[in-house]
């Protein structure tokens, strides 16, 4: 009876111990929300962000390059892709699709390989929604959930990250109104066209 009692608090404690560091993990995720009317068609964005899943390089002015991998050919929930941030290609994100819901034109990314990027994997995603306004203007909205590693960085990162993703909403604009890749190289004078057209 005594081994029962000992092995029950022992039990007990062990999962004490994990539900607090559950608990904790949590508390260090971040999280913000980027939203921006685009003066474009809910299915001109979506087919951007949601359709050409693939092909995110286009539209994305820090993403040198980007395919499809694990076998998949299309969008779709499971759908996996990888992310080149450099022309050799030694530094890269692979994301994969879930709960992809055309009909409300959502879908959450989620990062399985960070390789050199200092996020945990398991916190880190994104959840794309497209809402359409009127024929011709939609608001896109981005939330992100994201742990660093380590976790005191994430408070730092946020900043930069919102500033990522303000720049890719504005490429996506910039891709649909012009056909258009946005790169590195040229997102500086991108971004001073979307400044002059705003001023209008």
């Amino acid at each position: 009876m005594f081994k029962n009692q000992k092995l029950s608090i022992i039990m007990a404690l062990f999962f004490v111990v994990v539900a607090a560091n559950n608990t904790a993990a949590q508390k260090k995720v971040q999280t913000f929300t980027i939203s921006k009317v685009i003066p474009h068609s809910a299915e001109k964005v979506w087919h951007v962000v949601g359709v050409d899943y693939g092909a995110v390089a286009n539209s994305h002015p820090k993403i040198m390059a980007s395919d499809y991998v694990a076998g998949s050919l299309k969008a779709g929930e499971g759908a996996e892709r990888v992310c080149y941030f450099n022309e050799k290609k030694t530094r890269l994100l692979k994301e994969r699709m879930v709960s992809y819901n055309p009909n409300e034109m959502t879908f959450i990314n989620q990062v399985f390989h960070a390789d050199k990027f200092p996020v945990d994997p398991e916190y880190t995603r994104g959840t794309y929604k497209v809402v359409p306004i009127d024929n011709n203007s939609c608001k896109f909205e981005f939330k992100m959930e994201y742990r660093t590693k380590p976790a005191f960085m994430g408070a730092f990162a946020k900043g930069k990250f919102k500033r990522l993703i303000k720049d890719y909403a504005i490429s996506i604009e910039h891709h649909i109104l012009t056909g258009e890749n946005v790169t590195k190289e040229n997102f500086r004078d991108v971004k001073r066209q979307y400044k002059a057209r705003t001023k209008k």
